[in-house]
């Protein structure tokens, strides 16, 4: 395997760590209105990522930065194509980030309300977006000769590029109910779960129906082994979480989003941005890429820093194992 190969998949690694685990953040603040009956279930729901959405959310920047390091030419055509898309997804991680730390700076319920709204459009629109992105990388956009993007935002809301955002939407809502049901006590615990076997339900047949799609358009050797592991562990997640056992539930879950995510990338390689109105105008791993020596030092540096990084990430979901209570919260509050 060359280098450039290598770094394919492993920004490929870098996309499955942030959907892994921000997808459940998405999916805590987009449960808000359902689980959320009174201001102390939505305060729990909250500290559930309380800790850690903020460490979640450097995935996104350090794949975003791997992707202009190691394939600057995918990065300018995605990110000048994909603008406004990315775009509102950044507006909307903003506004979700702003509204955790500034909900409970006043007592009064308008306010906090306020910024509920914005903590479940923060969390919807980037779930719905991001599958939106990646259903159109996979399946092409228009490049002319110098791998320009030559469509507009209404190109990218095509039906496949809508059904894969629908699919994102629904699986990280269900990764982040079973969650929400790992780390709560009592009547809230319950909700989550009854909750997300609906939506488990509905997910599974949104989400094999759209990996069906992607592998009669799309598909390669690869990308069914990984969207065979995926439906295998969305449907043993969904039935974990019908018996009560949230860990196996949550765990097999994030094997979904994983092994997902790999799916796509299989049936997206050896391309890195197909053209859809012309093959010869793709852009692919060979001709994205940057220099040897830049890989090069990329891998050095990613070898002594990666490991490092999931230790740390490791060590902060240890130390914050514990489940969250309401009386823990309203005790915190006097």
């Amino acid at each position: 395997m060359d280098l450039a190969t290598l770094w394919f998949w492993i920004v490929a690694f870098l996309f499955v760590g942030y959907f892994v685990l921000d997808g459940f953040d998405f999916g805590i603040g987009m449960s808000l209105p359902f689980l959320g009956k009174d201001d102390t279930d939505r305060r729990v729901l909250i500290n559930t990522i309380g800790p850690v959405w903020d460490l979640n959310e450097t995935w996104v920047i350090v794949a975003g930065a791997a992707l202009f390091a190691a394939f600057p030419e995918w990065y300018a055509t995605l990110f000048s194509g994909f603008y406004l898309a990315l775009l509102l997804i950044l507006l909307a991680l903003i506004a979700r980030g702003v509204s955790f730390e500034y909900r409970h700076k006043r007592p009064d319920s308008k306010w906090k309300a306020w910024f509920d709204g914005m903590i479940v459009v923060g969390s919807a629109v980037p779930a719905l977006l991001w599958g939106v992105a990646f259903a159109n990388i996979v399946a092409g956009v228009p490049l002319d000769a110098d791998h320009n993007f030559t469509g507009n935002l209404l190109t990218l809301l095509n039906p496949y590029a809508l059904f894969g955002g629908l699919t994102t939407l629904l699986l990280f809502f269900t990764h982040g109910v079973v969650f929400a049901s790992l780390k709560t006590e009592g009547d809230l615990r319950e909700r989550a779960r009854r909750l997300a076997v609906r939506s488990g339900a509905i997910t599974i047949v949104v989400a094999a129906s759209f990996l069906l799609w992607t592998g009669f358009a799309f598909g390669t050797f690869w990308f069914w082994v990984f969207a065979a592991v995926a439906a295998l562990a969305l449907i043993g997640g969904w039935l974990a979480n019908l018996r009560g056992a949230e860990g196996i539930a949550f765990t097999l879950l994030a094997v979904t989003v994983a092994t997902a995510v790999l799916a796509l990338f299989a049936a997206l390689f050896p391309d890195v941005m197909p053209a859809s109105n012309d093959p010869a105008n793709s852009l692919t791993i060979e001709n994205a890429s940057s220099t040897e020596y830049t890989l090069t030092v990329m891998s050095w540096v990613a070898l002594f820093t990666l490991p490092i990084v999931l230790l740390y990430q490791g060590w902060t979901y240890w130390v914050f194992r514990k489940r969250v209570s309401r009386a823990s919260v309203e005790a915190a509050a006097h």
